[in-house]
């Protein structure tokens, strides 16, 4: 199927076979390798992108029904040299260990701050539930999306 789909600001446009997955599409044909197959089965939430602007598990959606959508990748995030406030703040505050939910753990922040600028702790940890971190024990990640909330301009 041809499809047309903006990534990280750049218009791709191509086949894909009708059963490719998001996330395989992203890795293999685009080459945005830091959206990681964590699980391929939607539990851990390491392939999270935003389509969009929404938060999506790129393991659980066919590369077809992104046609006409915008994919932000975790590659997408920052500007040049400069960091989108969430990435750092997942440095400042030690939020990740092996990195590997990190790219997920970012992209369901982006999203979880756009709609809740100023979220609780109890807000947080809710809106994350869909992403896994078997290192950190999440106190530390908690503490990210705090300080990306201040960043942004958002925190109470």
């Amino acid at each position: 199927m041809q499809i047309r789909v903006t990534v990280d600001g750049t218009a791709y446009e191509g086949d894909v076979e009708p059963r490719t997955l998001l996330v395989h599409w992203l890795r293999n044909d685009l080459g945005k390798v830091g959206t990681v197959v964590g699980c391929d089965t939607s539990n851990c939430g390491a392939c999270t992108v935003l389509v969009d602007g929404q938060s999506v598990k790129s393991c659980s959606m066919l590369a077809v029904q992104a046609d006409g959508c915008e994919v932000t990748t975790i590659q997408g995030l920052s500007t040049g040299d400069e960091w989108h406030p969430v990435q750092t703040a997942f440095k400042e505050c030690h939020g990740l260990q092996c990195g590997y939910c990190t790219p997920g753990m970012v992209m369901s922040t982006v999203d979880l701050l756009s709609e809740n600028p100023h979220p609780s702790e109890e807000e947080i940890r809710d809106g994350l539930h869909g992403n896994l971190c078997r290192c950190t024990g999440y106190h530390n990640i908690v503490k990210s999306v705090q300080m990306a909330a201040e960043l942004m301009g958002g925190a109470k």
